[in-house]
């Protein structure tokens, strides 16, 4: 079987874990320091946070903006649940929007048509590795005073227009879950420019810490152990050889497959980092059957909309989403893996090619 994601761990990455294991400090200690200051240095940010996981990012980035219950933030509808369930966690709602059919991420247009006087925040997510227009959302932020965060769980390292993930926003989120483009086990990182907003995030992420026992606000525990982080620090050098490679298989399944499915559109000065190789076909069904047949790992991301979701029906709010519908019937992520070989990647497009044209 060809799977369709997994991490690469090496033996810089164990004895990284087991040099800090020896160390007997186990979190929040000098490789989390170490971790936060390479990672807002390799994204050209201001200053960065680790926490626990990607969910605690946005949340904690959401209560360091100052969302409360009540509140209303416009997310997308085709993404990952746990964007929504940030946003509901914390009391307030999640206000659904539609995407653009060629990106996948918010329709900018259609986000601007969903801001009432009771938003407060819109959270971008660059799926798949593909940026949102964070030109024309910073825009929209600005005019209505909005909070902007960029949910970047899927796009380490992507770029648009030039300016990298989080330059346009108040702060951009990212998770290292196993099958990122990077992990640390699990994890997640905040990022932004404003030094206030940062430190407000190590506050929040620490129950409301700077110094031991003085609490300055109500925060949690989603704090990073140093053993996530000593595995972050390994891979965050090698990040740009694996998106490298990613770029490089994609460029092979764009040759091989374009004019049989529709393959992934990148916009114009945009370094797309395909976390997934995500194409849009009517015959879904004769594909997947193919690639069952033929030991190819596949990915349905997402075939259940969030807004179509029972856990938003009495909290979320939203109209018709056709664009999100329609992709939803559609979508197919190929395997993506910078480990994939040559004899993996033809398989893959055979499989393809032969479910095509079943």
């Amino acid at each position: 079987m060809i799977h369709p994601a997994s991490p690469i761990i090496g033996d810089e990455e164990i004895a990284a874990v087991a040099e800090v294991m020896r160390s007997g400090m186990l979190a929040q200690g000098e490789e989390v320091a170490a971790f936060e200051a390479e990672f807002a240095a390799a994204f050209a940010a201001g200053g960065a946070a680790a926490v626990g996981n990607g969910t605690m990012a946005l949340v904690v980035a959401l209560q360091a903006g100052g969302v409360r219950p009540g509140d209303e933030v416009i997310v997308p509808s085709f993404t990952f649940a746990a964007t929504p369930n940030a946003v509901a966690l914390i009391g307030a709602t999640p206000v659904f929007a539609d995407i653009d059919g060629d990106t996948f991420c918010v329709d900018p247009d259609h986000a601007a048509s969903l801001v009432t006087d009771r938003t407060r925040a819109l959270i971008a997510v660059h799926l798949y590795g593909h940026m949102a227009d964070m030109t024309r959302l910073s825009d929209l932020a600005r005019k209505h005073d909005l909070f902007l965060i960029e949910d970047a769980a899927q796009a380490h390292g992507a770029s648009r227009d030039g300016l990298p993930v989080g330059d346009r926003s108040d702060l951009a989120t990212y998770s290292f879950y196993p099958t990122k483009n990077m992990t640390t086990g699990e994890g997640g990182m905040i990022t932004g420019h404003d030094p206030e907003l940062i430190a407000m995030v190590k506050l929040l992420r620490n129950h409301g810490m700077e110094r031991r026992y003085h609490h300055d606000l109500v925060g949690t525990n989603a704090r990073m152990t140093d053993l996530a982080a000593a595995i972050g620090r390994i891979q965050l050098r090698k990040l740009n050889a694996w998106n490298r490679r990613r770029r490089e298989i994609a460029a092979i399944y764009d040759l091989h497959l374009a004019g049989v499915v529709r393959i992934p559109w990148v916009a114009p000065d945009t370094e797309h980092v395909y976390h997934q190789y995500t194409l849009r076909t009517e015959r879904r069904g004769e594909i997947i059957a193919s690639c069952e047949e033929a030991g190819v790992g596949y990915g349905i991301y997402y075939p259940i909309p969030c807004h179509r979701q029972r856990a938003f029906a009495s909290i979320g709010r939203g109209p018709n989403l056709p664009e999100t519908d329609h992709a939803a019937a559609e979508v197919l992520s190929l395997p993506m893996r910078p480990d994939l070989t040559d004899e993996e990647i033809e398989r893959v497009i055979d499989a393809i090619t032969k479910g095509a044209k079943t």
